[in-house]
């Protein structure tokens, strides 16, 4: 397909008409364009959003795309931050544009978006195995000589599918061989035996280019700091075994990639990587972290690395979902009109943060969120918490990546309520 530039493809998503598809936006907007609404300049609060809403903080989410970036700069690092979090371009250029060296996805749609964007270097963290994609794959290889592909192996039999798929493709795609996390975690050869007969494969392949090894340490069994730090020093040892056999000489390779890191434990990924010795070529220390840009106040609030290590600094959640009051049947329960289909569940329930009323806030204090039905929230209210129909309820989500899935056209919000900008996403 002909590639855009980034800009050119963000710039049509400001021309895209405001309607029906998208949630939480006033009424008296449909028909402008996204830009021409942006350019208002309308405040959450007070110029027509409907609740509910979700909302992604201007200040926060600047604060966490510099942090990262600062981050892995610190410790040598190149940055893949993981797309499929939040499958919105905006932020992956914002990503780019904060020295990240190209975007991690997970399964082929996600590669098809980031390239309509202009994104020109991608790391997939899976194995690609099926015909059509493969096809599709040769073909943007074929057709832009910048663009960097990498992609998982962790089998004999998917490098031979990759190779049946991509023969006589002018470019071979790069592969590195996933290291599995122990037995019973998830995909990736279990032992160095088994990622050597892969590699051996992938030798034998026309098509496919060894580059280098790559895994993800947050399926070790029982995760703590030794045992990951224990896999990733596997997963170093590797590569440095392929490299003493040879394996990557007189393949014209650049660099060696070695690949690893989720959000919870990319401080071990830090500290051990530092720890590679010198290889035959370079070696690109890849992490991956996605959670890190919207951050959350569940899951990720409580196993960030930054919690371990506090001088590098600390992320801010930036989303908050705005729902309203619309029914207290009782002094100890009350519902707002945010339910499933609006809010992250998967791994904690949304908690209550802020109550707006009348241009006032105030903290949450007494109200529990308990459950959650398709469109509403359940609330449990402790004896004298002041909350009536019609409040504005600020609730703080967990897991990022089922936050941003649930709403197509997210505004970003400055701290004053002025929305100065929307991140359209793709799922």
């Amino acid at each position: 397909m002909a590639l855009d530039t980034g800009s050119e493809a963000l710039a049509r998503l400001a021309g895209e008409r405001v309607d029906h598809r998208f949630k939480g936006l006033p009424p008296d907007a449909w028909g402008l364009t996204v830009g021409e609404l942006a350019a208002q300049r309308r405040n959450l609060f007070t110029d027509g959003f409907t609740t509910p809403v979700l909302a992604l903080s201007a200040e926060r989410l600047e604060h966490n795309l510099r942090l990262m970036e600062t981050y892995a700069a610190r410790h040598g690092l190149a940055f893949a931050p993981h797309g499929k979090t939040s499958m919105a371009p905006q932020l992956f250029h914002r990503q780019l544009d904060h020295g990240a060296w190209g975007i991690a996805l997970a399964v082929p749609h996600q590669v098809w978006v980031a390239r309509a964007f202009g994104v020109r270097r991608i790391f997939l963290a899976n194995e690609l195995v099926d015909a059509a994609s493969l096809g599709r794959l040769a073909a943007e290889l074929a057709a832009d000589p910048e663009f960097r592909f990498v992609c998982y192996v962790d089998s004999v039999r998917g490098v031979e599918l990759m190779d049946a798929a991509l023969a006589g493709t002018a470019r071979p795609v790069d592969v590195v061989v996933e290291l599995g996390a122990g037995e019973g975690a998830r995909t990736g050869a279990r032992t160095e035996a088994e990622c050597a007969a892969v590699a051996d494969a992938v030798a034998a392949a026309p098509a496919l280019r060894l580059a280098g090894v790559a895994g993800y340490e947050g399926e070790v069994p029982d995760a703590g700091p030794e045992r990951v730090r224990a896999w990733l020093r596997r997963l170093v040892a590797l590569a440095a075994a392929f490299d003493a056999d040879g394996r990557f000489a007189g393949t014209g390779l650049d660099e060696i990639v070695l690949s690893a890191g989720g959000s919870a434990w990319f401080d071990a990924v830090a500290d051990v990587f530092a720890e590679v010795p010198a290889l035959s070529l370079p070696v690109l220390k890849l992490l991956r972290s996605g959670a890190y840009v919207s951050h959350d106040e569940g899951h990720y609030h409580e196993v960030t690395p930054f919690n371990r290590v506090p001088g590098e600094g600390a992320l801010e959640p930036a989303f908050r979902l705005w729902t309203q009051v619309v029914s207290r049947p009782a002094p100890d329960q009350a519902f707002a009109n945010a339910g499933k289909r609006d809010a992250a569940y998967d791994l904690h329930l949304p908690s209550a943060r802020v109550v707006r009323r009348g241009g006032a806030e105030r903290p949450a204090d007494g109200i529990t969120v308990t459950g959650l039905s398709d469109q509403h929230a359940w609330l449990r209210t402790e004896p004298g918490t002041e909350l009536e129909v019609g409040d504005w309820l600020g609730l703080g989500l967990s897991h990022p990546c089922t936050s941003f899935d649930k709403w197509q056209l997210v505004p970003v919000a400055e701290a004053d309520g002025t929305v100065v900008d929307y991140v359209r996403t793709f799922f």
